[in-house]
């Protein structure tokens, strides 16, 4: 199975406000920067569970995702912190945390300038139905141009369904209505071809490796057991997969509609 590194939070350099749960750049003991993803913030876990997993299937359908880890906050850290509000933060993050690599340098993905071509931009697109992310919009791409080259940032807003479970098999199967608000969507021409590519390399063994990078401390509330939670995870995203041809016929007819 793989293993995501972990690291421990030395420094805390600025916090990046745009965030809306106010992620911050830090450094680790490695000697690395990363963007700091905060257990105690507003969405909680969940969004770091989100990031997790969206992250870990981009990387294997071979999109530039920076290096996820994990990253330990220590009691201490926040003490000499005089923002009050970052502070709070810092005191409700002590222990597991998620960062990801501080891609240093890079620029906000901006349609107008940088040209995706229809592959790429249906392999984006399809994605993002998966993973029912809502945060791939003109306002707010969440993708980078780092050397050249297009990363893909910020998934702690997809997989939205886990905030409350409610149905959450129907919700496996349903379209993703927003993706009409996809800033790649009038690019994304060929998503058949790229849903059976992607459907041959995202197996259910490959799905079970990712949801078992999730810590078993952040599997808490809904499920009686740790190994349930995590089942279901499995489950919802086997069957999305499975049935990636409702999510599809969505996207196409947004397009449709765009045209």
């Amino acid at each position: 199975m793989q293993e995501l590194r972990t690291v421990n939070v030395t420094r805390y350099v600025t916090p990046l406000r745009e965030g809306g749960s106010l992620p911050a750049i830090a450094e680790a003991d490695d000697g690395f920067l990363y963007v700091l993803k905060f257990s105690g913030a507003g969405q909680g876990i969940k969004a770091l569970i989100a990031e997790l997993i969206g992250c870990e299937i981009a990387r294997k359908l071979g999109f530039k995702v920076p290096e996820v880890v994990f990253a330990n906050l220590d009691e201490a850290f926040g003490r000499t912190e005089p923002d009050e509000e970052i502070q709070d933060l810092l005191k409700a993050s002590v222990g597991l945390n998620l960062a990801l690599h501080y891609l240093q340098g890079a620029i906000t993905f901006d349609a107008n300038v940088t040209k995706v071509d229809a592959k790429l931009a249906s392999q984006i697109v399809w994605l993002d139905c998966l993973l029912m992310n809502v945060d791939r919009t003109p306002r707010n791409t969440n993708m980078l141009v780092w050397h050249k080259e297009l990363w893909l940032i910020d998934h702690g807003a997809a997989l939205y369904f886990h905030h409350s479970w409610y149905n959450w098999l129907e919700q496996a199967k349903k379209p993703f209505i927003q993706i009409k608000d996809h800033v790649l969507l009038p690019h994304a021409t060929e998503l058949e071809s790229v849903d059976d590519e992607f459907k041959a390399i995202l197996t259910d063994e490959l799905i079970n490796s990712i949801v078992d990078l999730i810590p078993d401390e952040w599997l808490t509330g809904e499920f009686d057991t740790q190994e349930e939670h995590r089942a279901a995870y499995k489950q919802f995203l086997t069957m999305r997969i499975a049935n990636s041809d409702i999510f599809i016929k969505e996207a196409q007819h947004a397009t449709e509609n765009i045209i």
